[in-house]
């Protein structure tokens, strides 16, 4: 009758071994994405037959080569995404460390050798000295069976995480790719707004020496002297302020191409003072819901919500019993003649339950729910915050576009109005601070034109950035240098976790 029992003891306990607690992951919902289809003010083109741009190098678009080398450089020497690279492989092995829990959790051999040495002397008996040698030496063995689904759910939360680090590392390479842009064309800019500034305290400098011969042969005031003087100081006086800022923009972009603040021979191996790339609309093929939906940081952060909503199971397993498989094997003996060696053996399931935890695992349980919360609300939110980021980069592309066409007109005018100025001033016809502020004009319009141009092409960058292009999936062996990787593997064991081939990442957490 007792076999029997066990039996059914035994097949009662697999069927509950088939218990997973916890819900299981639904990916968060966002209920207005479905009929958010903005044309982006007109950036939005779907006709068949229109050349799309290849979101993963969206830079090509500038046809600049040496932009072209900075970013690959950047993906191969940047810190941050080497950095990134690494937490894959931390997120391998965390995953690893679930993975085992799955068997025997306690698997110990334990061994001790004593001497030992007894004296007697004093009192009524007489003096006794004895001494020995023992010996033991055993194996545990413990194994929780997971009959509620903690170790599985503990998976669960690894594998999604490990996900996560990988779209978290793809997420870099598009910052990646937007920064190196982003700080390439404002050095650029930087450069064109220097040389401006210098053409044009040429010509004010031209001026003021005029003004000097004039007032020192007694035919103009010295009033026409010190302006001349002021406005020539004040556009010189720009030039420094300037120049600390292409200083700062250059070293930025040393940083990331891991390098230390220095010259970068890369920037001068081509004519930077050429006109800034016109790029007069951003065409995009695809629905905005659906590109924003594929952005790496999205799906992290999706993962992140699987990760912390199998963290709810494991946390209510606790209002559950353990029940475990333990032996031990031991042997123990001594080398007093005629004492007997000694074996145990002892094997069976054991239980343990927390009857009276007074709250604690329930809250416990709670909070894991209110954590879960939180990061689909942050998934939310981040949805919400791409979807904003999209639209303003458009709506800049589209007026600084069009504060191009009128900045344009500005400039010519203001270049006609100096020349008009020059001529009736040396007629006679006008007061030289007509020219004075024909020459304030037309310096304040180039530059608010070039500033114009500046932000028309971050506002592009800004567009794919905002697209999450930029992106590849990146075989390990790129993913860490080999220099670092073949110094981790003399380090420590890494086995095949540096070699073998990362998982194709769905497009989102399933």
């Amino acid at each position: 009758m007792l076999p029997q029992r066990l039996v059914l003891l035994c097949g009662a306990l697999a069927l509950n071994a088939c218990t997973t607690l916890g819900p299981d992951y639904r990916e968060p919902e966002v209920s207005w994405l479905s009929s958010w289809q903005p044309d982006l003010y007109g950036q939005v083109d779907t006709r068949e037959g229109k050349t799309e741009v290849d979101l993963r190098f969206w830079w090509q678009l500038f046809n600049d080569p040496v932009l072209n080398r900075l970013i690959e450089t950047a993906r191969q020497d940047n810190l941050s995404l080497r950095i990134a690279g690494l937490r894959i492989l931390e997120s391998r092995a965390l995953l690893g460390v679930a993975d085992s829990t799955l068997y025997p959790q306690l698997q110990q051999f334990g061994s001790a050798v004593d001497y030992v040495n007894t004296r007697q002397h004093g009192g009524a008996l007489a003096n006794d000295d004895q001494s020995l040698v023992s010996y033991q030496a055993g194996f545990n063995l413990g194994w929780e069976l997971d009959f509620w689904g903690r170790f599985r759910r503990g998976i669960e939360s690894a594998d999604a995480a490990f996900f996560a680090s990988i779209a978290n590392q793809q997420d870099a390479q598009v910052l990646l790719s937007a920064q190196v842009a982003d700080l390439y064309f404002s050095y650029r800019t930087t450069e064109l707004r220097i040389a401006i500034a210098r053409e044009n305290a040429a010509i004010q400098q031209r001026s003021y020496e005029i003004t000097e011969r004039v007032f020192r042969s007694g035919e103009d005031s010295e009033l026409n002297l010190q302006q001349a003087k002021t406005q020539y100081l004040a556009t010189l006086s720009t030039i420094p302020d300037l120049e600390i800022t292409r200083t700062t923009i250059r070293n930025a972009l040393c940083a990331l191409l891991g390098r230390p603040p220095g010259d970068l021979p890369e920037l001068a191996a081509t004519s930077l003072t050429d006109e800034l790339p016109n790029i007069e609309s951003v065409s995009i093929q695809d629905i905005p819901a659906r590109l924003l939906l594929r952005r790496p940081d999205l799906r992290a952060a999706a993962w992140q919500v699987a990760a912390q909503s199998a963290q709810i199971g494991i946390a209510e397993a606790d209002f559950y019993p353990a029940i475990s498989l333990l032996g031990s094997i031991g042997w123990s003996g001594n080398s007093v003649n005629g004492s007997p060696d000694t074996s145990t053996l002892a094997i069976g399931p054991h239980l343990s339950w927390n009857i009276f935890d007074y709250g604690r695992i329930e809250n416990n349980v709670r909070i894991q729910d209110a954590r879960l919360q939180q990061l689909i609300e942050s998934y939310q939110n981040s949805v919400l915050q791409a979807a904003r980021e999209i639209d303003d980069a458009a709506i800049r592309i589209v007026k600084t576009g069009e504060q191009e066409v009128i900045l344009v007109d500005s400039v010519n005018a203001s270049e006609r109005a100096l020349v008009l100025a020059n001529k009736l001033y040396h007629e006679g016809y006008a007061d030289f601070q007509r020219v004075l502020d024909a020459q304030r004009a037309m310096f304040a319009q180039a530059e608010r034109r070039l500033i114009n141009q500046g932000s028309h092409v971050s506002a592009v960058i800004g567009m794919y950035k905002a697209l999450g292009g930029g992106w590849l999936s990146t075989p390990i062996e790129q993913v860490i240098p080999d220099l670092v990787r073949e110094d981790m593997q003399q380090r420590t064991d890494w086995g095949n976790v540096l070699t073998e081939p990362l998982p194709e990442s769905p497009r989102s957490a399933q």
